[in-house]
């Protein structure tokens, strides 16, 4: 907490913040023109002038962790309010702060307790004290400063009381008898006489002449002191106009989001409406006891965020040394326009008749004056204790419990406005009853195989015949007089239909069983030489139940969802689609047995390239009831143009190892003819014999050279025509 720091508020601005943040918008009168001309002199209020408390009168608390809180009086004249908030509360603050005069004033500044570091805050002052400084030390700070010093008189003849300037103090070194030499620090000061110098040892209190010099040592001092408290900052608002006048100020801060709880009772007749108990849990978190203020909860989740405008912001900037012999200035460049665009703020003028209207629903501000806070001891009516009738069913409807909150739409949110003021002290929580209706719903029991594989739950269909937005939370379920269980919903909108479940019936149990098949092709059809075909999965869920009660069931079935599934037509269809499941709604009468059939499908789409099929691959397609003649037919083309090219490769295959058997038996006779003399008679057997097998080489290659020719048209013909071939 150092040096304050001022805003300025104009009435727009305050007047379009309240529009963005205020559910309930507080009015406003007209000013006086005469003091509207022109722009107000920024005037921070002295300490002298009137100090007054302004108490919390409004309250609105959102689901979004922020709550705004409105601060209601009366001033008489110039008069400053001083307000603290925790140090986490200020960027808050600085970020939403409203003010309004409303009757002829004006908002003149805002000035609160500096985040700047201390020793920052400490530096700026004549006599810095940031680095704990000795006597010495701040006498060097204060050189030239005239000083009055009294002084320790050792004899009549030394003056007690010195007066001079400040030369500065310096260490000598003194003899001190027999021991050796001390440093001493002396005090060198101009007095009227000329320079004289005292030992700083013997300076008994010192005071500075001047008194802006003594006023800045003061100044650092109380700096010293208020940064000792962190936990707080102060604030100070200050408002400038003649006479009393009503004056407001609002704001957004840090606040924990309010809750709902609800009860709900089943009556033990099918005819018997459920009903429902909804209760809002608000929280005072501050360090203020609310007293009869108005209050209101809003359902929804306006975007809120922090932002660190508290902290000193300081930009580095350069150290510009000029040329020598040359006078420079730093090179200034133009801005960006698009960082200047001016901010247009719209003043709001709304009348205190509507405020009023918004915040009761229509019922004038006396009545809510004359209503008595909630929760004290002689509000009986509504009283939150739930107590069992003379019948056996829990009546919450007439057990004196009653809504005390009307809601409203507002927009995309939705809110209750709470009709009597409302008194909670600080650091305390409260409950607070803002739902007393009969609503529709239906009992069923509700299997997800995901949830409980056997039993399906206890639950009621339910639908928010209330007229109201109900806030998620959680449901206390009674039956009759009975716990019967818990549950939770998220936000339910009027008239929206959600499943509740509450507790386990064991009474009911549920036997799924799937099976599938391998998939059954579709269609086929060919497009340039590559085969498109569909092929249908199916798969069937059958659901078993038994029902053991003595009561019939109504068993709601979900089936999941997928994307890659879909419900034949021979399924019955479902009473509900989620996003995530189907709901097929069984009737099992008492100690019988139901199933519930799920059949889906889901189709797969296969590409074939028909040049890098197989004839197996192929025939499975011609036998296929779903493949056209046109398709049967090119398919048996390509495997006869497949089965020609194959013949001929095998035939080059066979004239290949024949002509490698007769290579390999020219080796041997080489070798023969080599070591036998040509005189022997094998030798000439074996000359003929080789002259033989060359003729059958060079017939064997010739052949083998056309078949491959032969081998490679028959290729281009198979592969040209299946690329070509279309058929539906």
């Amino acid at each position: 907490m150092k040096r304050s720091l001022t805003v300025i508020l104009t009435g727009g601005l305050a007047a379009a913040v309240v529009a963005g943040f205020l559910a309930l918008r507080p009015g406003t009168s007209a000013a006086d023109p005469t003091k509207t001309k022109g722009s107000p002199a920024v005037h921070v209020a002295a300490p002298s002038e009137t100090s007054v408390q302004l108490p919390i009168g409004q309250v609105v608390l959102f689901s979004s962790g922020v709550g705004y809180f409105q601060r209601e009086g009366t001033i008489d004249g110039d008069a400053r309010v001083d307000l603290s908030f925790p140090t986490q509360d200020i960027n808050d603050l600085i970020k939403s702060m409203v003010l309004r005069d409303m009757d002829g004033g004006h908002v003149s500044a805002v000035s609160y307790d500096s985040n700047a570091p201390v020793e920052k805050t400490l530096q700026s002052f004549a006599v810095n004290l940031s680095a704990n400084p000795s006597f010495a030390q701040v006498l060097n700070q204060a050189r030239g400063e005239k000083i009055e010093v009294v002084l320790q008189q050792a004899n009549a003849a030394q003056p007690g009381t010195m007066t001079g300037a400040v030369m500065g103090v310096e260490n000598q070194r003194i003899a001190a008898g027999k021991e050796p030499p001390v440093e001493v620090e002396q005090l060198n000061m101009w007095c009227a006489d000329g320079m004289r110098s005292v030992k700083l040892a013997d300076v008994q209190r010192l005071r500075f002449l001047n008194p802006i010099m003594d006023n800045e040592v003061r100044k650092a001092l109380e700096t010293l002191t208020l940064s000792h408290d962190t936990q707080k900052k102060a604030v100070s608002l200050n408002f400038v106009g003649e006479g009393k006048r009503q004056v407001r100020v609002g704001y957004v801060i840090e606040n924990p989001i309010w809750k709902t709880s609800y009860r709900l009772v089943l009556g033990k007749a099918k005819e018997d409406k459920p009903f429902l108990q909804g209760w809002a849990v608000v929280e005072n978190a501050t360090d203020e006891d609310w007293k009869d203020v108005r209050m209101a909860l809003v359902s929804g989740r306006p975007i809120s965020f922090q932002m660190d405008l508290y902290t000193p912001l300081y930009v580095p900037r350069p150290t510009v040394v000029p040329e020598l012999f040359a006078s420079l200035r730093p090179v200034t460049y133009s801005g960006d326009m698009n960082a200047k665009r001016d901010l247009v703020l719209k003043k709001m003028e709304v009348q205190e008749e509507e405020l009023d209207e918004a915040r009761r629903g229509g019922k004038g501000r006396e009545k809510a004056k004359d209503a008595p806070a909630f929760g004290k001891p002689a509000d009986a009516k509504y009283a939150t204790q739930l107590r069992q009738a003379i019948d056996g069913k829990m009546d919450l409807g007439a057990a004196g419990v009653s809504t005390m909150a009307t809601a409203t739409k507002l927009g995309d949110f939705f809110q209750y406005a709470l009709d009597k003021p409302v008194s909670l002290p600080r650091q305390k929580s409260a409950l607070l009853p803002i739902v007393n209706k009969d609503v529709e719903g239906t009992r069923v029991s509700i299997y997800n195989e995901r949830t409980q594989a056997k039993f399906p739950l206890l639950g009621l269909k339910f639908k928010n015949t209330s007229g109201l937005h109900l806030s998620q939370g959680p449901i206390t379920v009674f039956e009759g007089s009975n716990y019967a269980g818990d549950s939770r919903i998220l936000d339910v909108e009027p008239n929206e239909e959600r499943l509740l479940s509450y507790a386990v019936d064991l009474g009911t149990e549920v036997n799924p069983v799937l099976a599938s098949d391998n998939g059954r092709l579709t269609t086929i059809k060919v497009v340039t030489g590559i085969l498109y075909s569909t092929t249908k999965l199916r798969e069937t869920k059958t659901y078993t139940i038994v029902n053991r009660n003595d009561a019939e069931r109504l068993v709601l079935v979900e089936h999941p969802v997928r994307n890659d599934f879909h419900l034949t037509d021979d399924t019955s269809k479902p009473a509900e689609t989620a996003s995530d499941v189907y709901r097929f709604e069984v009737k099992v009468p008492a100690g019988k047995t139901a199933t519930q059939v799920v059949t889906e499908e889901r189709v797969i789409g296969s590409q074939v390239q028909l040049t890098n099929s197989n004839d197996d691959q192929m025939r499975i397609f011609i036998n296929s009831t779903v493949s056209s003649p046109k398709v049967k037919e090119g398919l048996k083309q390509g495997i006869a143009l497949r089965w020609a090219l194959n013949k001929t490769q095998r035939d080059i295959a066979d004239q290949q190892l024949q002509l490698k058997t007769i290579t390999d038996d020219q080796a041997r006779l080489r070798a023969n003819l080599k070591e036998m003399p040509p005189t022997a008679a094998a030798y000439k057997r074996y000359l003929d014999k080789f002259d033989q097998q060359e003729t059958q080489i060079e017939t064997y290659q010739a052949d083998i050279k056309k078949m491959q020719e032969t081998a490679h048209q028959q290729q281009k013909e198979f592969e040209d025509f299946l690329n070509n071939f279309s058929a539906e």
